[in-house]
This record gives structure tokens, sequence and C-alpha cells, in this order.
């Protein structure tokens, strides 16, 4: 099993998701971006490291929301969610295709990356 984080980025009310690329695992998939935990490194620590990495954005983290299990066929992945505001830097991406800011209430309108789906799902229940 891959131990994976993701952040669901905050800024101004509204949700930064990510559009893997061609090359990657699950192509063209939207997903929440974040990536896999290192040995001996702790999940917040991995979230803004992969945050920093990956889209070149300064985040904090709010609270952890709930893990989402997931079979792929070839490979089986526990994505561990975060919920986190935008603190600073300017939007680059390194390995994705796009991105988007959205309201809550566009999400379901995407092509998730299906262990996203329930995150997704939780998220639409909660307050921002």
């Amino acid at each position: 099993m891959i131990n994976v984080t993701c952040a669901i980025i905050i800024i101004d009310n509204k949700i930064l998701v990510t559009q893997r690329s061609e090359k990657m695992k699950l192509p063209l998939k939207w997903e929440f971006p974040g990536g896999k935990l290192e040995k001996d490194e702790g999940e917040t620590d991995c979230i803004i490291r992969e945050i920093r990495e990956e889209i070149n954005i300064e985040i904090e983290v709010l609270k952890k929301l709930s893990n989402s299990i997931f079979d792929y066929g070839t490979f089986k992945i526990n994505l561990i969610p975060f919920l986190v505001k935008y603190v600073t830097g300017e939007i680059i991406l390194t390995e994705h295709k796009d991105f988007k800011i959205l309201n809550k209430s566009e999400l379901l309108n995407l092509d998730w990356a299906e262990a996203d789906l329930p995150i997704v799902e939780e998220l639409l229940k909660l307050e921002l």
C-alpha cells in the first residue's frame, strides 16, 4: 500500500484542484495535490513539502480529514487528506497539467481520480 498525503487548499473560500498530466498514472484525472510519504517523514511535513515542490506555494495545515483507501488493481493507495489554507507564493505547476480554483459546488463536475472521490464527498459536508 502506498501512503500519499493530499491537500484541500482553501484560497478565498474556494478550493484549488489539480489535473494529472498525460505522463502520470491516472492521466488527466483531477485530484487534490500531494504526494508520497517518505521514510521517517511525518504526514504534515510531507504535505507541506509536496505542495511546495509541486505547486510552489506555502500552506498552513488546518486539520486532517478521513483517509481514503482505494485499490486501483495494479496498486493500492492510502490517501491522507488535509484541509489547508493558502499562505503565500505564486502557483507554478511542476508536475500537473492544469489547476482550477473552484467553489465547492463545482467540484462534482470534474473527472476525479477514484481515491479522491470520498474526500470530495466529505468536503462537501464541511463548512469552510
